[in-house]
This record gives C-alpha cells, sequence and structure tokens, in this order.
C-alpha cells in the first residue's frame, strides 16, 4: 500500500472513530467548517461541482453558481458527518432521520411479492435512506459498492454498510448482475446509484439537454425480473430531518427490442433524477466528470490509453 492510500485510509477510519463520538450539535459546526474552507480553496472537486450545476441552472450568474457551490459542499459535508456518525444513532434517531412522499409505491410494490428495484441519483445521505429502510420499514435490501482503492478502504465502506443491515455485493467481478435478479426474483428489494455510468458501457440518455450515460442495470433487472423500477431522489432542507420522494413507477414499454426498451426506460430514469436534481441542485454531489462532453475522449482500438 502507497504512503497516499494509508493515509487516505487513516482519515476515514479517523471520521469514523471520531466523528461519531462527537454531540452532533459540534459535528454539524464541523462539518460546516470543513466545507466553507474546502469551498474557499476551490479546489478541483468545487470546480467540478460548480461546472455541473451550470448544467442544471443553465441561465445562473457566476454569483449564483458560487453561492450554489458553497451550499453545495455544505450539503455534501453533512453527508459525510451523518454518515461518520450513522453507527452509532440509535433506531429511534434513524426512524426519525427520514421522511418520504409516496412511500406506498415501494410498500405496495413489496406487499405484492414482484421484487423492488430502488435507483436513485447522488443525492442528500443515500446511506442514511437505506439504513431507514431497514430499521423503519424493517426490508433488508441488497446494493453494490464500487471497489475503493486502497482495498482496506472498500473494505471499511462494506462493514460500514453492513452494519446498516444492507447486503452489499462488489461492483466489479461479473456476479452482482446474477444475484441481485436472484433476489428480486424471491420478492427482495435491490436499491442503486445510479446516474453515473462507471462501467463505460452504460445507456446514452440526454440529461439536462446534454448527452451522459448511465447504468443498464435497473432497466435490464426490471425487464428480466419483473420488479418494478421506482426511481428515488432526496434533499435536505433546514431541519435534522432529510426529506425524499419515490417516483412512480417506471413501465417496460410493451414493444421493441431488449436494447430499445432500455434506452426507453433509462431516459425516463433519468428524467426523474433530473426533476428531482433541479428542485434541490445543492443536494446533488456529483464532483466528477459527467456528461460526455466533459470526459477524457478514449483511445481509438489498438492505441495505448
Amino acid at each position: 500500500m502507497s504512503a497516499r492510500d494509508r493515509l487516505t485510509d487513516s482519515l476515514y477510519g479517523l471520521g469514523w472513530g471520531a466523528v461519531k463520538k462527537l454531540p452532533e450539535p459540534v459535528a454539524v459546526r464541523l462539518g460546516r467548517t470543513i466545507a466553507d474552507l474546502t469551498w474557499k480553496r476551490r479546489g478541483k472537486g468545487v470546480r467540478r461541482l460548480e461546472s455541473n450545476y451550470a448544467r442544471v441552472l443553465s441561465d445562473a450568474s457566476p454569483e449564483r453558481l458560487a453561492e450554489l457551490s458553497r451550499a453545495g459542499m455544505r450539503s455534501y459535508l453533512r453527508y459525510w458527518m451523518e454518515s461518520f456518525r450513522l453507527p452509532a444513532w440509535s433506531a429511534d434517531r434513524v426512524r426519525e432521520g427520514l421522511t418520504v412522499k409516496d412511500l406506498h409505491h415501494l410498500t405496495d410494490g413489496i406487499a405484492a411479492g414482484r421484487g423492488v428495484v430502488l435507483a436513485l441519483p447522488h443525492m442528500a445521505n443515500w446511506d442514511l435512506a437505506g439504513a431507514w429502510v431497514t430499521t423503519e420499514l424493517r426490508i433488508p435490501f441488497t446494493t453494490v459498492a464500487e471497489r475503493l482503492k486502497p482495498e482496506t478502504l472498500y473494505d471499511r465502506f462494506v462493514a460500514y454498510r453492513e452494519g446498516l443491515g444492507m447486503e452489499v455485493l462488489p461492483h466489479s467481478g461479473g456476479t452482482a448482475f446474477g444475484t441481485l435478479a436472484r433476489r428480486l426474483r424471491d420478492g427482495g428489494l435491490v436499491c442503486l446509484v445510479a446516474e453515473r455510468d462507471l462501467s463505460s458501457s452504460g445507456v446514452e440518455v440526454q440529461f439536462f439537454g446534454e448527452a451522459t450515460r448511465i447504468p443498464a442495470g435497473p432497466a435490464l433487472l426490471a425487464q428480466q425480473t419483473g420488479a418494478l423500477l421506482l426511481p428515488v431522489t432526496l434533499w435536505y432542507d433546514d431541519s435534522p430531518v432529510m426529506r425524499g420522494r419515490i417516483h412512480p413507477p417506471i413501465e417496460v414499454p410493451e414493444s421493441g427490442t431488449r436494447a430499445e426498451k432500455t434506452s426507453v426506460m433509462a431516459q425516463a430514469l433519468a428524467d426523474a433524477f433530473a426533476s428531482g436534481i433541479a428542485d434541490h441542485p445543492e443536494d446533488w454531489h456529483m464532483l466528477q466528470r459527467l456528461w460526455l462532453a466533459d470526459l477524457e475522449p478514449r483511445p481509438a482500438d489498438g492505441e495505448r490509453p
């Protein structure tokens, strides 16, 4: 393990070990202080966040984008402070931490025994939402985690999420899709963060008027298993309670090839994400390149990357 990897692992370990012991008001102030300092430095992540917000609010002034990126960093650090503290939260604190609009889409689907795929973007705190599902609704679910470097950091995240009641599968390795399909055919719940393609083989969609790719997995799982596909968006307000909405199901088209059906469903998913992000852009934590126009050109066949 390199020195940088050891430092990264140690910092996350410090966060989970120390921040969870802080009183909540202290953790809130600490998160806001770190967010403001990071925003003032205007590093690569902050600049990318601001650039992404410019896609969401195409007519925003530079001053408005700067204001939004500051709010976005505060939201992002709230996510981290909450996540570091989640393992120490009581069951009552988790239950009180989220309110969900149109929850019946999820509970009716599970009650019908057909399986449900919840797909959401990187908004607010998806880990808290997952803990709420396992604690308040008492519904276990399966998710997928990107393999992080160093490996010890990935192991920390897996242990953390499993401690919140989730079954976590690695994104790489080729076996995740089959396991997810089995869980759905058994009437289970699958939750996937799904607005950023990690495989370079996603489905092209229009997102805020420009092309990007999102994962095909949610749409394919719904087609192959008969599960409901439900978009979810999350946001914060000025209270300690996170808000969420479960959008209406995305139906499988009655005609077309599998690829055509997947394309239609992926676009509907992207549209649902966009509606939630447009309403609460500061709670969309996208500090990476997303749109195809921003991605590095891929080398042609036969060329070295």
